[in-house]
């Protein structure tokens, strides 16, 4: 049973990254993709339809976090608490630039959202890495490897973002195959501290009843956010309402 829900929790985690991570990225290269508001308004209308579908999987992960591991979840808010608040500011501030940068028109309106939007994307990435490598360390946030990881976080997400505008939009390398290599790649930064802490997580789960409750209560959802994730790429997927192939940003 400790397996099973350590497998699910890492399961849901790196879901979130390879389904999240070219949201985030695409984000932060917002700026340098869109050139003029119609090619950033574009690039967010192509990535709109999947931005919640990829938050139901963090969601799903603090669940997770909260019912299999309940003390590594003290731990975790106790020890990397600047960084979950960081977390979670930046969270707000991306989906907040994300809404409402359409809520009036006006370039200076746009333009401050979608910088909002940018940093708030910036702070996802480099806060992930961060919390991944104090993982592995122990608890340290601000090290050497930390600052390197949050690097590699941040660039993993910005060619998984730019791999998705390309097959979502239209441009040279638009290939599913493409798309689902860079999401393998942003799985890896989140695979590997995983794996390594896998005995430490192992110490921290649950009792034995409370994992068969959890067993019986939450996982038959894990199937419906699998169905629901097929639904969303099947009716959003390339090009779906966002003129594929015709007037591409001019980055590619």
């Amino acid at each position: 049973m400790d397996i099973l829900w350590l497998g699910v929790f890492a399961l849901l985690l790196i879901g979130y990254f390879a389904l999240e991570g070219f949201d985030i990225g695409l984000g932060m290269l917002l700026p340098v993709l869109g050139r003029t508001g119609a090619e950033r308004d574009r690039l967010v209308a192509g990535m709109a339809p999947f931005v919640l579908a990829g938050e139901v999987w963090l969601v799903a992960v603090v669940g997770v976090l909260f019912g299999a591991f309940p003390h590594l979840e003290g731990e975790v808010l106790f020890t990397l608490y600047p960084l979950v608040v960081g977390l979670l500011v930046s969270w707000v501030l991306r989906d907040a630039g994300l809404w409402f940068r359409r809520r009036q028109d006006g370039r200076a309106w746009r333009a401050f959202w979608d910088g909002v939007l940018c940093v708030g994307s910036f702070g996802l990435a480099l806060t992930w890495g961060l919390a991944l490598a104090a993982l592995v360390q122990g608890g340290p946030v601000l090290t050497p490897l930390g600052v390197g990881y949050a690097a590699l976080v941040v660039g993993v997400f910005a060619l998984h973002g730019r791999r998705f505008a390309v097959w979502r939009l239209g441009g040279p390398g638009r290939t599913g195959r493409a798309l689902l290599g860079s999401a393998c790649l942003a799985a890896i930064p989140v695979a590997v501290p995983l794996a390594v802490a896998t005995p430490w997580l192992l110490d921290h789960v649950a009792p034995p009843g409370t994992l068969g409750v959890l067993t019986l209560v939450v996982l038959p959802c894990v199937p419906v956010m699998v169905v629901a994730q097929v639904w969303v790429w099947r009716t959003f997927g390339r090009g779906a309402g966002v003129g594929a192939g015709a007037g591409a940003p001019s980055f590619f």
